[in-house]
């Protein structure tokens, strides 16, 4: 597959980071295969989640073909660069033709992202999950990533006005060991087990993040139960639903 919109791509992600001189770490780059297909589960509390998912597989020197929204695609700004960097657009009107996408390039030994919430968490804790990810890993038979963000929020999230001009932001990346569910193996259980792994390495990212709230009113992008004022879990999934509704 001939990629020439993808490495310029790196390059603008990569002379951003370094003109807001974002504080990035990445643990756990060595569980990123350097070969062959894979599919990396990432959690999802940003707009811009996508570069950051991206960017971890970066010592591993692949490319993440993103599953992302079909309207991404429609737009005459970001469609003409989703579609050279092959990513694959999500139609929910014809979703089995995004599936067999995604598991044709899986067998082409390509990586492929996918965020298993599908949509941006609201309360910063890992919401429930489609159980895609654990179906197209069994079916291509390739390993699955877990991977966890945590930073990512403070930049541009659903609710809050983007911040891309902030500087000297953590922004923390952890990878955890590959899955390899089989065929046979029930498709609920390994999406639970996946969603155990990425919710105990979002909760050390959180924990370990090297900055605090500077006051009452900067407490936003904190979890409630780490004592934020992001809405719960139960207030999030009413808010989603209301917004759905509408």
């Amino acid at each position: 597959m001939s990629d020439f919109v993808y490495p310029p791509v790196i390059a603008a992600a990569r002379a951003m980071f370094r003109v807001l001189d974002l504080r990035l770490s990445v643990n756990g780059a060595e569980h990123i295969p350097t070969s062959g297909g894979a599919v990396i589960a990432c959690n999802h509390v940003s707009y811009l989640d996508f570069i950051f998912c991206g960017w971890g597989a970066q010592p591993s020197r692949r490319l993440v073909r993103f599953m992302a929204k079909k309207s991404v695609f429609d737009n005459r700004i970001s469609g003409p660069l989703m579609r050279g960097m092959h990513h694959i657009p999500v139609d929910r009107d014809a979703g089995l033709s995004s599936y067999r996408q995604a598991l044709a390039a899986l067998k082409d030994g390509e990586v492929v992202g996918v965020f298993p919430e599908a949509t941006i968490s609201r309360s910063f804790t890992i919401k429930d999950f489609k159980s895609g990810a654990a179906r197209m890993a069994a079916s291509a038979r390739v390993p699955i990533v877990p991977m966890a963000l945590w930073g990512t929020q403070r930049l541009w999230t659903k609710g809050r006005p983007r911040t891309l001009t902030r500087r000297h932001l953590p922004v923390a990346i952890a990878i955890g060991e590959p899955m390899t569910p089989g065929p046979r193996d029930n498709g609920d259980e390994v999406t639970a087990d996946l969603r155990g792994r990425m919710s105990k390495l979002l909760d050390g990212l959180q924990r370990d993040y090297p900055d605090q709230p500077a006051g009452a009113e900067d407490r936003w992008w904190l979890p409630a139960h780490l004592g934020g004022t992001a809405p719960t879990p139960e207030e999030a999934a009413a808010l989603d639903d209301k917004k759905s509704e509408a």
